[in-house]
């Protein structure tokens, strides 16, 4: 999910595309996709950041994994930070970047 120009290479290795830019509109799909048959959702990290609260009503569910990617406007960090996240949350505290 994202903006065209970020993910229609996407397709091309055979994953399914879905370009939203809108907000309400990423919010309905994310639950649509997420209620259906997929386990991971890739979301642009442009669009990620627009729709924090409906990506956190999934964050304890097994099922879908929502993986922030870069967008063709770049990396923003936001990835990597989910994924300190849930570091501290599995372990209890920050071992990767230890407090940095």
């Amino acid at each position: 999910m994202g903006d065209r120009d970020s993910i229609y290479g996407f397709a091309a290795l055979g994953l399914d595309t879905f370009p939203v830019t809108d907000p309400v509109e990423a919010s309905k799909k994310l639950r649509q996709l997420a209620e259906g048959e997929y386990a991971v959702v890739y979301i642009t990290e442009a669009l990620a950041a627009q729709i924090p609260a409906e990506i956190d009503r999934y964050r304890l569910a097994p099922l879908p994994a929502i993986i922030p990617i870069p967008g063709v406007s770049g990396n923003t960090g936001m990835g990597i930070l989910n994924v300190k996240k849930s570091v501290e949350q599995a372990v209890g505290s920050d071992i990767i970047f230890n407090g940095n």
